[in-house]
This record gives structure tokens, sequence and C-alpha cells, in this order.
């Protein structure tokens, strides 16, 4: 009896609790990079799908709304992580993305684009939920720097995943693009054969309900959500108007694009950087400084020109993008009993603000103005700050030791 319980115990969670299992967090973070990969396939497309079915603006953008939808469920999806093994969730998310976006452009109606989109919704979602559980887990002590190296394959997806559906439609036509869907699937099965002993569950013991969770979560969430909204102002600003921006400062569209491209890198840079350096200095001291240095970047960059805006554009990436990895350490770290269902809680806060903030920022923007808007982003951006002071935790890292 004792030696099966010690094989149970050895089964539910990684080898080690405590050491940074830096190959297999590598894998899950390459996997990251193909999964988001395909799911960033519909801005691109999404002219040639209008095209090709005559579709109007406004269905068009019911497209990207059903492709969301799923998120609501997150939650839901955690608390079903917490009691299943997440490795399968995980497992077979690349492939189930890949599949259905590399078939948009066979879809011969709108009805089969809503499908294709919703089971791609659906995939996305099942796998950004326990994901960063599993990277929590294998990270030992050092989950700040787990959440970077994940997320870094991530951001690099949302920079890159553009430029490779653009050269498969160039290559292949829409209607040819199908066959990249190999990939994802090849990742679905390397990660089958790298994590199919892997099982993270939580004990049945330790399971809460959504509402237990909830209350136990609130002194962090609450916060996070405030956090979150202030800074969707800085971050909808730039990532969905800032090309709008530059074209209409310079007359340059290619100008225009690079902006946006040097802005995304950059925040692969922070992101990269942001999660190891709160494992040092402290979850609250680095988002104190980002979101500080984000609005102060903000600020220069819309008022200021030459090399000052360029250097300005290029800490606001750094600083405005580096906080996700810093707040999905801080969940997993104070989610002690269904750290799936917390996850899942914090992105429905994240997609439910990102969602409604980009719509108001939209609305400023055509009565006052880009330039004007980003200064208000700037002042909302630092209304997170007293925030920051309400997360539970000391400022000093829970860990200087890898």
């Amino acid at each position: 009896m004792k030696q099966q319980a010690t094989v149970e115990k050895q089964e539910s969670r990684p080898k080690s609790s405590k050491r940074f299992q830096t190959g297999q967090i590598l894998i899950l973070s390459i996997c990251h990079f193909i999964h988001d990969t395909y799911s960033s396939f519909f801005a691109p497309l999404l002219p040639l799908l209008i095209e090709k079915l005559s579709l109007s603006l406004t269905q068009a953008g019911f497209l990207s709304t059903v492709m969301q939808l799923p998120a609501l469920a997150n939650p839901l999806l955690g608390s079903l992580a917490d009691r299943t093994s997440v490795r399968y969730f995980i497992i077979l998310a690349p492939a189930m993305t890949a599949i259905p976006m590399s078939l948009l452009g066979l879809a011969s109606s709108y009805g089969v684009l809503l499908i294709l989109l919703f089971v791609a919704g659906i995939s996305v979602a099942v796998f950004h939920v326990p994901a960063p559980v599993m990277v929590s887990r294998l990270a030992g002590e050092r989950k700040g720097k787990g959440m970077s190296f994940f997320m870094t394959g991530g951001e690099l997806a949302r920079a890159l995943g553009p430029l490779v559906v653009v050269g498969a439609v160039s290559l292949f036509g829409l209607e040819g693009i199908y066959p990249i869907m190999t990939v994802g699937i090849a990742a679905s099965a390397w990660l089958f054969l790298k994590f199919r002993a892997v099982k993270i569950t939580v004990k049945k013991s330790q399971r809460n309900g959504l509402l237990t969770t909830f209350k136990e979560m609130r002194p962090v969430l609450l916060p996070l959500a405030a956090i979150l909204v202030a800074r969707g102002f800085m971050h909808a600003s730039l990532t969905t108007f800032l090309p709008t921006f530059v074209e209409s400062e310079t007359g340059n569209l290619w100008l225009a694009g690079m902006a946006l491209t040097i802005f995304e890198l950059c925040g692969v840079a922070g992101v990269m950087a942001s999660g190891p350096l709160s494992d040092n200095f402290g979850r609250r001291r680095i988002l104190l400084v980002s979101l500080v240095g984000g609005p102060l970047s903000l600020v220069l960059f819309a008022w200021l020109g030459g090399w000052i805006r360029f250097g300005a554009l290029l800490v606001a990436g750094f600083t405005i993008l580096s906080t996700t990895p810093v707040m999905l350490a801080m969940v997993q770290e104070h989610a002690k009993s269904s750290p799936a269902a917390a996850n899942g809680m914090f992105m429905l806060i994240s997609f439910m603000s990102r969602s409604a903030v980009v719509v108001i920022v939209g609305f400023i923007g055509d009565h006052i103005g880009l330039r004007m808007t980003y200064f208000l982003s700037a002042i909302f951006g630092l209304a997170a700050l007293p925030f920051i002071m309400m997360l539970p935790g000391k400022f000093t890292g829970p860990s200087s030791t890898d």
C-alpha cells in the first residue's frame, strides 16, 4: 500500500517540485509559439475571406467575436482541468487549432467559417487555461522565469504568424494553405511523446468549486482586474491603433507597419525579462516599474518626435507588454487548491477587460484624436499604481536561487 501511494504521488506531479525543468518548459514554449501562430491567421486572411464570400464588415466582425466566445467558459474549463489530467488538454490543442485555421481558405460559406472559428476558439481556450498551470509546476520556485519562457512563445507568434500565413497564401493561394496544418499536428505528437507520462492534477481533497476558488483568489484577482483595465487602455492604444496613428503622422504605411513590429518585438524582450526579474526583485516591484515606465514612454511617444519618439516606442513595448508573466506567476502562487480554475478566472477577466477597453479607446479616438487618446490612456495607466499596493505579498522576490 505504501509503495502504491508513492507511485501515485510521483505520477501526480512533475519529477521535481523545486527544480526548474528547462527542457520541458522549452518544449511547452515552442509549442505555444506553434499554437498561437495558427490562431493569429484570422486577421491577415480576413480581407481575402471578405472578398471570396462577399461578407459585410458586420459579418466579418462577428467572426472575430465567435472565435473569442469560448473564452467566456475559461473558469469552467479551468475547473475541469483541475479534475482531470491537464496534459491531454495541452497535447491536443496545437492540432485542434491548426486544423480549422488551416481550412479557412476552403470554407464554402459563412456558416462553415463560423463553425471553423468556433472550434478553433474552443481549442485556444483549452490550451491557454491549463498550460500556465503545467509551466508553474515545472518551474518550481522560479515561476516568473517559467512564465516568461512560455509567454515569449505567444508574443513571437503574434509578431511572426501573419507573415507565415501571408507567405503561404502567396505560394499556394488561399484555398491551398491547408497542408500547413501538419506542423500543428506534429507539435501535438511531440507533446504526446514528451508529456504522456506527466500527470498534473489537484488532489480530490484539495479541489474547490468556482465560488470557493474565487473567494480564495479575491485578494489577488480584484486588484489584478483593476490593473488589467488600466493597462488595457495603453495596450489597446498601441496594439490596435499604432499603425493608424503613425500613418496619419507620417503618411508612410510601411513605417506604420514597422512601428507595430518593433513594438511587438520589444514586448518579446520585456516578457523574457520580467518573469526572472520578478523572481529576484518581487512581483509587485516589477509591476510597479512597468506601470510607471509604460505611461511615461507613451506620453513621450505621442508628443515628441525624432529619435526620442523611437526610443519611447522601444520602452513602451518593453514595459506595457511585459506584465503578463508576472501576473500569471502571482495567480499560480496564490492558487493553492484549484490552479487551473484560478487561471481561467484571470484569463476571463483579461479577455473581458481587453474587449471592452478597445471599443472605448476607439470611441475616444473618434472624438478627440489619437494623440490626445494616447495622453488619456497614459493617465488611465497610472491609475493602476494604487492597485499594485493592494496586491498581497512583499516587495521582495519569492526566491533568489535558480
